[in-house]
């Protein structure tokens, strides 16, 4: 009963205390898509994310109702940095669904002429909106009906001290008129949330408060008066350390964006040579920070690593390595020998037939292909050839004793239409391929029966082709597994190897791309086709993940492309439309929306790019 008559107290002092308009809402979820598209076609960074913002300490005034129902302590903002752009996941700041779907939009034209930085939040934003304005006047009557909704938003302020009364009017001075108010006053507590405006990256320092003034209600009254420091600022949270034995949890570590999650085991070093930079990165892909005492002896403490396997228990490397330069985008540069390739072959890999399941599919793959086989037929009409043209003569010969007639090509030549082509499957084998699309099915089984039926297919039609995979632990080990090689057979041995392949570490996809492009360079053939068949982004953990993966390979793929060669990237990724674009153009992918339908399809796609 006390539950019960507490969870009721809780909805309605929270309704009462909520200034959203919850009828009205519109759910980042719904219109992400739509608002990265503007992003990018009025100009935004092609490959930053598009997402929802996290709630972010916001210290403000707040009423007695909000007090009591602890709301307004965090709320969602717009900003963005480097690497992505955030928009609230939900806004309700308006009464109506048309003006905060505009205001979703309106963000996300902001954000396209922005930086992200700011030297002045409030003046800059100011000016933000006007060189915006004047670069698109259409947008005018939409922010005009948005600023009106803004000032009819506000809470009333004429009870409040004198500088927040003043900070309110000039906030709202610069909604109205931008560009128009170049001076702000000193208050105690951050202005009303200004949903109109970008915020500063929620990685830095924000410049948006003014210089607190002491006031018993202010929690962090000394952070503008800290000493900036080289990290960025995060929240914290000090947790005491329980002494109870707890359990271990385990995760994949490719499928975590960030690690904010607290656990009492102590974190294996990285034998980089960058440590210090390491922990640095580290700490700012953090969104908490937990701090305890540890109460535990030393003795007791265990590290944990993710590490090769044994000699004895790993694949057989073919040689002491290859290097291979590496794309830094922020230096903007190749950097000469940063990878280190080593070429692999799968352990245990005995000679195996096509298992059974496959055989059926795969004869319905070949007969499909056999129409791709080089046929030798007759080119008549022409000027030269083998022997002379019967047809073509008889007609000349009559037509020229009817009227004077001009001779033409009287030979026929035997011609055939040879596949002069070169084909290099490129596989994905990181740790995520050992996830489970059903209860029998992982991602490997379906790479790998998509690679025999590609095998099946293109040795049914006699075109030159080769296989490899990759995976990765940090740049000095770029795993290159070779299934099969342009000048190797396809028969058991190669299916024998592709059937032996496991799911490796992470996805250094950029020198895996290099090292394939150095191969197929080395092919005499007039077309040369690199597909690429992965199940995520390009990741590791040295500085690899997010934005700067990203750019090496898409580098990758345009050195590929000046050597004459054409990137085709397959993917099971659903996310892929947010970057995948960007790395291979809005031709160079196809997404799978239905993983099992890997094997079929990859052929089909081969077909395809090979008959355009």
């Amino acid at each position: 009963m006390e539950e019960w008559v507490g969870g009721l107290w809780h909805k309605y002092i929270t309704r009462k205390a909520s200034t959203e308009y919850t009828d009205a809402a519109v759910q980042f979820s719904e219109i992400g898509h739509a608002v990265g598209m503007v992003f990018r076609a009025l100009g935004g960074d092609a490959i930053k994310r598009v997402e929802a913002a996290s709630d972010r300490d916001y210290i403000v005034r707040r009423s007695f109702l909000q007090k009591i129902a602890g709301e307004n302590q965090q709320i969602s903002l717009a900003w963005q940095d480097e690497d992505s752009l955030r928009l609230p996941e939900t806004l309700a700041v308006f009464p109506t669904v048309e003006l905060n779907h505009d205001l979703y939009i309106w963000l996300a034209v902001l954000a396209a002429q922005h930086n992200g930085k700011f030297r002045h939040w409030a003046i800059d934003n100011q000016q933000l909106v006007v060189d915006v304005l004047a670069r698109y006047p259409a947008l005018k009557p939409r922010y005009e009906r948005l600023a009106a909704a803004f000032v009819n938003s506000r809470a009333d302020h004429s009870k409040r001290p004198k500088s927040e009364r003043m900070m309110e009017e000039a906030i709202i001075e610069a909604i109205v008129n931008p560009g128009s108010v170049q001076e702000f006053p000193m208050v105690n507590y951050a202005p009303q949330a200004v949903y109109l405006w970008l915020y500063p990256s929620a990685q830095v320092d924000p410049q948006v408060l003014p210089e607190y003034e002491d006031d018993e209600d202010v929690e962090a009254a000394e952070l503008g008066k800290a000493k900036k420091s080289d990290t960025s600022r995060k929240k914290a949270e000090r947790v005491d350390s329980g002494d109870e034995k707890d359990g271990m949890m385990i995760f994949r570590l490719e499928t975590m964006f960030s690690w904010s999650e607290f656990s009492k085991l102590d974190r294996g070093t990285d034998d980089s040579d960058d440590d210090d930079e390491d922990n640095q990165r580290v700490a700012e892909d953090l969104d908490k920070i937990t701090v305890s005492k540890e109460q535990s002896q030393k003795s007791a403490r265990i590290k944990i690593d993710m590490d090769l396997p044994s000699a004895s228990e790993d694949d057989i490397p073919l040689g002491e390595g290859i290097k291979i330069p590496e794309w830094n985008y922020k230096k903007q540069r190749l950097e000469e020998d940063r990878c280190l390739l080593h070429p692999m072959l799968p352990k245990d890999a005995a000679a195996k037939p096509l298992p059974a399941k496959l055989q059926k599919t795969a004869k319905t793959i070949q007969a499909q292909f056999e129409q791709l086989r080089s046929v030798r037929y007759w080119l008549k009409g022409e000027e030269q050839g083998e022997e002379l043209d019967l047809s073509a003569w008889l007609d000349f010969h009559i037509e020229s004793k009817i009227s004077p007639t001009k001779e033409r090509g009287l030979y026929r030549s035997f011609r055939g239409n040879n596949r002069d082509i070169s084909s290099l499957l490129l596989a994905d084998l990181s740790m995520s391929t050992d996830s489970y699309l059903d209860d029998n099915n992982r991602v490997i089984d379906v790479v790998q029966d998509s690679m025999l039926l590609f095998g099946e297919a293109l040795h049914s039609v006699g075109d030159s082709f080769a296989m490899y995979g990759f995976s990765s632990v940090k740049r000095s080990n770029v795993r290159f597994s070779l299934l099969k090689n342009f000048n190797e057979k396809y028969d058991d041995i190669i299916r024998g190897r592709v059937q032996a392949i496991r799911p490796g570490f992470y996805t250094r996809m950029g020198a895996a791309i290099r090292q394939a492009t150095k191969i197929l360079v080395e092919q005499k053939s007039s077309q040369k086709l690199l597909l690429i068949l992965t199940d995520g982004k390009p990741n590791d953990i040295d500085h690899y993940e997010g934005r700067f993966g990203i750019e090496d390979t898409h580098q990758a793929i345009k050195e590929a492309a000046k050597f004459g060669i054409k990137p085709f990237c397959i993917t099971v990724d659903q996310e892929a439309q947010s970057y995948l674009p960007y790395i291979f153009g809005s031709n160079g992918y196809t997404v799978i929306l239905r993983p099992e339908q890997l094997p079929v399809r990859l052929p089909q796609l081969y077909h395809q790019l090979t008959n355009q």
